[in-house]
C-alpha cells in the first residue's frame, strides 16, 4: 500500500514528478478580472411606484390603445365592485374634452383613516400609492370583486399625470392631489356635505407614457353598456363631450338592464334565425360557494357562426379560461345524456364542435377569489372554476331540455346534423364549397373563413402550430382563413410522384384549396381568392416560402400565372419608444428607421421577432395580416420568360445539386453579409 500511495512522510514517490505547490498552481492561472466596477452602489432599488413608470406593460400590458382603456376599465371595475357588493346603486362616467375621465360611484367610499400600519398615511393614500394594497385580499369587505391584485387603483395613479380624488364619507368631503403617482396635497378636509356619499376619481392619463393617445368615446360607452348589462343591479350614467363624438355614440344616456346578459344577447345577434325561438338564461349559485353564482344566456343559430363571451367578476375574460371549460363540458355532456334518454344512438357521436360552434352565449360568473393569468385579467385560471360552472350549469340545461321534449329533439336533430356532416366531410374528404348555412369543415388543420365569395376571401398558409394559432386570433373570420403546416414541406422538384402523392401536408393543401391538381384541376372550383404564404422573417421562412412556390410552379402554375399567390412581408424587428412604435423588415430597414422615425441619441428599444408564433395576435394582424395595413408581394411568372423561368427551377429546386453548387459559385462574391 506504501508504494502505491507513498509513506506517511507526504512525499511524492521518487518515480512520480513532485505535485506543484498550491502557490504554484495559483500563479499558474490567468489573474481574475477586476470587479471594481460592479458593487453595491449599481444596484438599484425601485420604490413606491416607480416600477409602474419604468416599466407599465408589465402591469398593463404595453402603451398603446388598449392599455389606455385599461386605465379607465381598473376605476371602473373599482366602482362596480362596490355595486355588486351592494353599497352602491349608480356609476357616472364623464369623459371631458382634454381627456380627464371621471368616476363616480355612491358607495361607501375609500377609508380616510389612518392606517394601522402606515400610521403618518391614511388608507386612501396607501391605497393610491403602494402596490399591492386594498379591501379585497381577505374577502370581509368584497365577497367578490374585479380589482383583485390591489394593484388598479395605484397604477392610474402612477401612470397619470393629474390624479384626484374625492371621498364621501359620513357626510364629510375629503380631498387630495396626485401627479404621476406621487401626492400634491395632504388629505385635506373639504367640509360637511349632506346627500351625497362614495369616491369620485379624476385623471389624466400621462402623455410621456402614451403620447398623443385620447380615451374613444365609442369604447368607453361599450364598456359602460357591456358592466351594465353584466350586473342588472346598476345604473351607469354615461356623459360625453359631445365635440369628441364622431360616430353615433350618445352624448349622455343612463344604462340600465334589468334583463341582464339576455338583453345583452338579444342585442348582439340582432334577430338572426334561431333553431330555438327563445333564448335559455339563468342564474343559480355555485355549489359549495356561498357567495360564488353563475350567470349566462345562450342561443343557437342557423346558419352563421356563434361565439362565447365570458367574464368572472365583471371584467371581460377574453382568452376564456376555467369558467368556460365548465360551460362547455355541462352543455356537451348534457346534449349526449338527452340523446341517450330519447334513445338517439347518434348522440354519441357529437362533440363539442357540433353543440358549441353554432351558439351564441354570454357567461359570467361570481367567485370569491378568483385567479387570472396577468393583471389585465383576460384569462381564469382557477382550477375550481371548471367543476363549479360545469355542475350549476349541468343541472340547468338537463331541466331546460325536459321543460320542453319537442324543442329539446329539435335541437338535437341540429345538432347531430352537423355531426354528421363532419363526419361525412372527413370520409370523402369533399372540399367543395356548401351553401351559407354550413359552416365547411376541412381535413388537417384549416380553419375556414365563413364568406363563400371567392373574391372575398384569402388563405394563409404558415408555419407551424404556434404560428397558426397567432394567425387565428389575428384573422378576419369571415374572410379570412388560416392553414398550419408542418415544418418545411415536400420539395416537388426533387420528390418522386409516389412520395407526392403520400406527402400528408400537400393533401391538406390541395383539399383546402379545392380546385385539384394535375387533370383534375379545376380554376372555378378554387375557394379563395388569395393564397398567402406567410412564413417566418428569417432564413428559414426563405425556404420554406421557395419550397411552396416550387409546388404552386410545378403543380398549380394557372394559380400563378392568374395571380392568386402572394407572399405576405412580416417584420423582422419592432423599435418602440415611450408610446411610438415602428416595425422593420430587415436590418437595413432597422437602420433607415431608426435614423428616420426617432431622434438622434435617443434611446430605442429594439426587439427581434422569433417567429410568427412569438408575435402577438394584435402586432401580427396590424403588420401582416390587415388588408387596410400590411404589405403583400405577388408571385408572377411571365408567359416569355417560361423557359427561363423553368431553367432556374430546376437548378435551384432539382435534383442535380451540382446545379446548385455551380449557382453558388456563380453568385458567391455577389453575397455582402450572410445571415447564420
Amino acid at each position: 500500500m506504501n508504494d502505491l500511495f507513498g509513506s506517511g512522510s507526504g512525499k511524492a514517490p521518487a518515480s512520480k514528478p513532485a505535485k506543484p505547490q498550491a502557490a504554484e498552481v495559483r500563479a499558474s492561472r490567468p489573474a481574475a478580472p477586476d470587479s471594481g466596477d460592479y458593487s453595491a452602489k449599481d444596484i438599484e432599488v425601485l420604490e413606491g411606484l416607480e416600477p409602474v413608470r419604468r416599466r407599465p406593460g408589465m402591469y398593463i400590458g404595453g402603451t398603446d390603445e388598449n392599455a389606455l382603456h385599461h386605465l379607465a376599465a381598473e376605476i371602473l371595475d373599482n366602482a362596480m365592485d362596490e355595486a355588486v357588493a351592494g353599497h352602491a346603486s349608480f356609476i357616472e362616467v364623464t369623459l371631458e374634452p382634454d381627456n380627464f375621465l371621471t368616476v363616480r360611484d355612491n358607495g361607501r367610499g375609500i377609508p380616510v383613516d389612518a392606517h394601522p400600519k402606515f400610521k403618518h398615511l391614511s388608507a386612501l393614500e396607501v391605497i393610491l400609492t403602494t402596490l399591492h394594497s386594498g379591501g379585497k385580499f381577505g374577502g370581509k369587505v368584497y365577497e367578490t370583486s374585479g380589482g383583485l391584485h390591489g394593484v388598479g387603483s395605484s397604477v392610474v395613479n402612477a401612470l397619470s399625470e393629474k390624479f384626484e380624488v374625492e371621498v364621501a364619507r359620513d357626510r364629510i368631503l375629503w380631498k387630495q392631489s396626485y401627479a404621476l403617482g406621487k401626492p400634491l396635497t395632504k388629505l385635506v378636509n373639504a367640509g360637511t356635505v349632506h346627500n351625497r356619499r362614495g369616491t369620485t376619481i379624476r385623471f389624466k392619463p400621462d402623455t410621456s407614457i402614451f403620447g398623443p393617445l385620447k380615451f374613444g368615446p365609442a369604447r368607453l360607452y361599450k364598456l359602460c353598456r357591456s358592466k351594465a348589462y353584466l350586473f342588472r343591479g346598476v345604473e351607469i350614467r354615461w356623459s360625453c363631450d359631445p365635440a369628441l363624438i364622431k360616430d353615433e355614440t350618445p352624448a349622455e344616456a343612463v344604462l340600465h338592464f334589468p334583463g341582464g346578459l339576455r338583453d345583452s344577447l338579444e342585442a348582439d345577434i340582432n334577430g338572426g334565425a334561431r333553431v330555438l325561438p327563445q333564448i335559455w338564461s339563468g342564474e343559480a349559485n355555485l355549489p359549495g360557494e356561498a357567495t360564488g353564482r353563475v350567470e349566462w344566456a345562450a342561443v343557437w343559430l342557423e346558419g352563421s357562426d356563434g361565439f362565447l363571451h365570458s367574464y368572472c367578476n365583471t371584467v371581460p375574460t377574453a382568452q376564456g379560461g376555467t369558467h368556460e371549460t365548465g360551460c362547455r363540458n355541462a352543455l356537451v355532456k348534457g346534449m349526449r345524456a338527452w340523446g341517450e334518454q330519447r334513445g338517439n344512438k347518434r348522440a354519441a357521436q357529437v362533440t363539442a364542435d357540433d353543440v358549441l360552434e353554432p351558439m351564441a352565449a354570454k357567461l359570467s360568473v361570481f367567485l370569491r377569489d378568483p385567479q387570472f393569468q396577468g393583471q389585465t385579467k383576460e384569462k381564469l385560471t382557477s382550477n375550481e372554476a371548471t367543476r363549479l360552472v360545469e355542475t350549476a350549469l349541468r343541472d340547468r340545461f338537463d331541466h331546460y331540455l325536459a321543460g320542453d321534449p319537442a324543442q329539446a329533439d329539435n335541437l338535437l336533430s341540429f345538432v347531430i346534423e352537423r355531426a354528421e356532416e363532419r363526419i361525412r366531410r372527413k370520409e370523402s374528404k369533399d372540399t367543395a364549397r356548401k351553401s351559407p348555412t354550413r359552416r365547411l369543415r376541412l381535413p388537417g388543420k384549416l380553419t375556414d373563413c365563413s364568406r363563400t365569395n371567392v373574391a372575398e376571401t384569402e388563405i394563409f398558409l404558415v408555419e407551424g402550430d404556434s404560428a397558426g394559432g397567432s394567425a387565428k386570433q389575428a384573422r378576419n373570420r369571415e374572410t379570412q382563413a388560416v392553414l398550419p403546416l408542418r415544418g418545411k414541406i415536400l420539395n416537388v422538384a426533387s420528390a418522386s410522384a409516389d412520395k407526392l402523392r403520400g406527402n400528408q401536408e400537400l393533401k391538406d393543401l390541395i383539399e383546402a384549396l379545392g380546385c385539384g391538381v394535375g387533370e383534375r384541376f379545376d380554376r372555378g372550383k378554387l375557394r379563395y381568392g388569395r393564397v398567402i404564404i406567410m412564413t417566418d422573417a428569417d432564413v428559414d421562412g426563405a425556404h420554406i416560402a421557395s419550397l411552396l412556390m416550387t409546388f404552386f410552379y410545378r403543380e398549380l402554375p394557372e394559380l400563378v400565372r392568374n395571380g392568386h399567390i402572394y407572399l405576405a412581408q412580416p417584420p423582422l424587428y419592432r423599435l418602440t419608444q415611450g408610446a411610438k412604435s415602428v416595425y422593420a423588415m430587415n436590418d437595413d430597414d432597422l437602420a433607415r428607421k431608426t435614423r428616420r422615425e426617432f431622434k438622434a441619441g435617443s434611446k430605442v428599444e429594439v426587439s427581434r421577432f422569433k417567429g410568427l408564433g412569438e408575435m402577438p395576435p394584435m402586432q401580427l394582424k396590424e403588420t401582416t395580416m390587415d388588408p387596410s395595413k400590411r404589405t403583400l408581394l405577388k408571385v408572377v411568372a411571365a408567359p416569355e420568360d417560361r423557359a427561363a423561368t423553368n431553367n432556374m427551377v430546376e437548378n435551384l429546386m432539382g435534383r442535380r445539386p451540382e446545379l446548385r453548387f455551380a449557382f453558388i459559385q456563380e453568385h458567391a462574391k455577389s453575397v455582402t453579409e450572410l445571415d447564420v
